[in-house]
């Protein structure tokens, strides 16, 4: 059975210490961040099935996280947690995109009931691909193939966007050889081998200045994208 990853946002470490403990044990994993901005860094950088977001936060609000989020992706389902009981704030939270909003202090049941409702729900739609990650000091754009940070735009070719990508959702794990030569060429064919290492080269001269970042080899195995 999947184990569902949650992001949750919330600056009270009581309050989040015990949300996140009765959370896992209901056999979620949730990935816990104490600000907004910190937030949404994780969200590009990690793949979640549900986001939690406390409103009032440091360096970035729950209303600004929920909006930067809407921007990456407009599926993942969004409750917020919030002590404003106003309703302006209520309807502020649904108007930005979220699909429930609970007042603190909240029950614990209703939470873990309302995550079952809209993962079952987000389940039946067909996912949207991440089409942005974060590498390093750099953003990938996978749509257009490109590289970027606010003083360099690097353009990489189809099959070399293809490749970082494939390694971007394998991140940290191994892949096989044969594996990725059928994922990109849907053959495992030896010119399309001398391909690929030609494409493995070219990332790892773009990526060796990122620190904690690398393209491991593995003989006879395959290769493991490092971060």
């Amino acid at each position: 059975m999947k184990q569902f990853k949650i992001l949750y946002t919330e600056d009270d470490e009581t309050l989040a210490f015990l949300t996140k403990d009765n959370l896992e044990q209901n056999n979620y994993e949730v990935i816990h961040c104490c600000d907004g901005q910190l937030g949404l860094e994780t969200f590009k950088k990690e793949n979640f099935d549900i986001c939690i977001f406390d409103i009032m936060m440091p360096k970035m609000d729950g209303f600004e996280l929920a909006t930067e989020i809407r921007k990456l992706n407009t599926d993942i389902p969004i409750i917020f947690l919030s002590a404003k009981t106003l309703k302006e704030d209520r309807i502020k939270g649904l108007r930005l995109g979220a699909d429930d909003y609970l007042v603190k202090p909240f029950s614990i049941e209703e939470l873990l009931l309302k995550i079952e409702i809209f993962l079952k729900r987000s389940q039946k739609n067909i996912p949207i691909e991440k089409s942005v990650y974060e590498i390093g000091k750099y953003q990938f754009d996978t749509n257009n193939f490109i590289l970027f940070n606010e003083n360099e735009k690097i353009s990489l070719t189809q099959r070399e966007a293809e490749l970082l990508k494939l390694f971007l959702d394998n991140k940290n794990s191994v892949l096989k050889r044969e594996q990725i030569l059928t994922s990109l060429w849907g053959t495992d064919d030896y010119f399309m081998g001398r391909s690929l290492d030609v494409f493995i080269s070219r990332l790892r001269k773009i990526l060796v200045n990122e620190e904690g970042i690398a393209i491991e080899n593995l003989h006879g195995i395959g290769f493991r994208f490092t971060v």
